[in-house]
């Protein structure tokens, strides 16, 4: 990890261009797109993390639509919105965004302010390089793309335990992982277009 870290950190301060830098950090669930985003974030000087989770459909639309139990598949977002806030971030130099609040499954409007001071924002999300349309028009805005990749043995546990870890019995646990995290890591491995720099995790 800290030579991933220490690599992207120097590709990153390599970057010369006016505005602001913009790095996609994809992977399938379960990758460790948050763990690694974080950790750059705490490293790098007048960074920002923006989280593609703030544009998750509210559940009771999802439900109106019937794909409650696909919350989290590529059509569950508001990919128009998160187009138009990234579009935004590389304008405008004070941005609000949306947050994704886990313990109450459900995005908060209005919750992180972006300011002029920050000049490197860590954009993390699965879909972020997903070359299906609409996803592949955010394809534009990134300079610099880092795809996390992880054998499925492995996110398949990882992910099992993640329900596991908020309240759900072990075969329910399973069944959450599999009927819906995994066909969308399968998704992501199958359909996304090669970033700039891999990193392989598990």
């Amino acid at each position: 990890m800290k030579t991933a870290l220490a690599e992207i950190r120097a590709t990153i301060a390599a970057h010369d261009g006016p505005g602001r830098v913009l790095v996609a950090i994809a992977g399938p669930p379960g990758a460790g797109k948050s763990t690694l985003t974080e950790a750059l974030a705490a490293q790098i000087d007048a960074s920002a993390v923006v989280p593609m989770d703030g544009f998750h459909l509210d559940n009771a639309v999802l439900q109106a639509r019937g794909l409650l139990a696909r919350k989290g598949a590529p059509e569950t977002f508001d990919v128009a919105g998160f187009t138009a806030l990234l579009a935004r971030l590389k304008a405008e130099p004070e941005v609000v965004i949306p947050v994704f609040d886990r313990s109450r499954d459900l995005a908060i409007a209005g919750a992180r302010v972006i300011g002029p001071a920050q000049r490197v924002l860590l954009v993390e999300g699965n879909y972020l390089l997903l070359d299906e349309t609409p996803w592949n028009r955010l394809f534009r805005f990134w300079d610099l793309t880092i795809g996390i990749e992880v054998p499925l043995a492995t996110l398949e546990a990882r992910l099992t335990q993640r329900w596991r870890a908020h309240g759900l019995p072990n075969d329910a646990a399973i069944a959450r992982a599999m009927g819906n995290d995994i066909p969308n890591a399968r998704r992501v491995i199958a359909r996304s277009a090669p970033p700039d720099m891999r990193i392989r995790q598990g």
